[in-house]
């Protein structure tokens, strides 16, 4: 298809949505309704119009402002009571890494060794603390410990 051929008639469009009565009471501009609405949505609105008022619907609800303060209150200490507890999980499991990983080896390595273990560690992307780790592991198990 060339360019100065094509058309907006050859994209296909949905429909628009109808929107519910709650959120067209809230934003008057929207009231007014499309000339393209299909028959079928026409009268769906018809009909939600044509319902009678409930009494809720006059008072906007809004679900994040607590009614009292009262309510504000424990929605603030049980969220800072999360903080906490979710806090003091964190310390804890970063106290355990700690441990785990706190029984250091010093092994002196020759320059050659060195060098042999850094190109293995780069071109396999792990660490080096990780390959002299499985190979110290290997050894034990080979030798019975």
């Amino acid at each position: 298809m060339a360019k100065g051929q094509t058309t907006v008639s050859d994209f296909a469009v949905a429909p628009r949505r109808s929107r519910p009565v709650e959120q067209s009471a809230t934003h008057p501009a929207s009231e007014t309704k499309p000339a393209e609405l299909p028959t079928e949505s026409r009268n769906t609105d018809q009909a939600q119009n044509a319902a009678p008022p409930r009494p809720e619907a006059d008072k906007p609800v809004n679900r994040l402002i607590a009614p009292t303060e009262e309510a504000r209150r424990e929605r603030a200490t049980t969220r800072a009571l999360q903080r906490e507890d979710s806090r003091i999980r964190l310390r804890d499991l970063k106290r355990a890494r700690d441990r785990e990983s706190k029984h250091y080896v010093n092994c002196p390595l020759d320059y050659d060794t060195k060098t042999r273990l850094q190109k293995a560690a780069l071109e396999n992307d792990v660490k080096m603390t990780v390959i002299m780790k499985a190979a110290i592991d290997q050894f034990l198990k080979d030798n019975g410990y």
